[in-house]
């Protein structure tokens, strides 16, 4: 790398941004890892050699940063983070820089209409940062994505996403999965059988079909299996 980066001051700060939420224990065997060095190096040269990619690297942990891990309950995984300048925010499907619906997070809100509030006005604030509060992880299975070419980074993250979802089969159990879209699906594989696995397409492919998107009704279901386990106060307000 022809400019010089210091992994371990990145990774300190990461730490320390990581450490109000709880995320910093769970996440230190990876950051003081040699796959993370990887993943921050490549980063780096991509940015070097003027790849722009999204979301900006302050915020590619925000997803982090936002859900309390002690209150974690459930991690809707989706597929890239919006591949666009100044939209993705580091919380998947979050519009907080626009301001504005981008054509997923508007599917995901007319189907929460539909099926769990239905008079529920869809103009919500597009920050999910919200629901993040609540204890919902919003991730991708990438977590930066080269701008204008989806699934660019796949192969970046898979050694960070397979440390998290064995971390969270190891010490957690309970746990809803909400798989939007086949890439997501594709980790049903390692998840343990303690936790609980909600599947639908992702909320894009409507875009693309000219159809409704059908979201399986995850959203219900996700609070339906949360008032069973733990009581109807730690339901999520969507």
């Amino acid at each position: 790398m022809t400019q010089t980066v210091n992994l371990e001051e990145i990774k300190c700060k990461l730490t320390e941004r990581l450490t109000p939420s709880g995320w910093a224990t769970k996440l230190r065997g990876f950051i003081q890892s040699s796959d993370f060095d990887k993943i921050l190096e490549t980063l780096y040269l991509l940015r070097e050699s003027g790849k722009r990619f999204t979301p900006p690297l302050k915020d590619v942990f925000k997803a982090f940063e936002e859900c309390p891990e002690k209150d974690l309950k459930v991690i809707i995984i989706g597929q890239d983070p919006y591949p666009h300048m100044n939209v993705a925010d580091g919380i998947a499907f979050s519009c907080s820089r626009t301001g504005k619906h981008q054509p997923s997070l508007k599917f995901i809100f007319e189907e929460i209409e539909r099926t769990v509030y239905q008079e529920w006005p869809t103009h919500q604030d597009p920050d999910l940062t919200r629901w993040a509060k609540q204890g919902v992880l919003l991730i991708n299975t990438a977590l930066t994505c080269e701008l204008d070419k989806v699934g660019s980074h796949y192969d970046i993250w898979n050694d960070f996403i397979m440390y998290l979802l064995d971390m969270l089969n190891l010490t957690n159990s309970g746990l809803i999965f909400v798989l939007l879209g086949a890439k997501a699906q594709e980790l049903e594989a390692v998840l343990g059988p303690n936790h609980y696995i909600l599947k639908a397409s992702h909320p894009a492919s409507a875009v693309y079909s000219g159809h409704k998107w059908d979201c399986k009704d995850v959203f219900n279901k996700t609070n339906e299996i949360i008032v069973a386990n733990n009581g109807p106060e730690f339901k999520i307000n969507w």
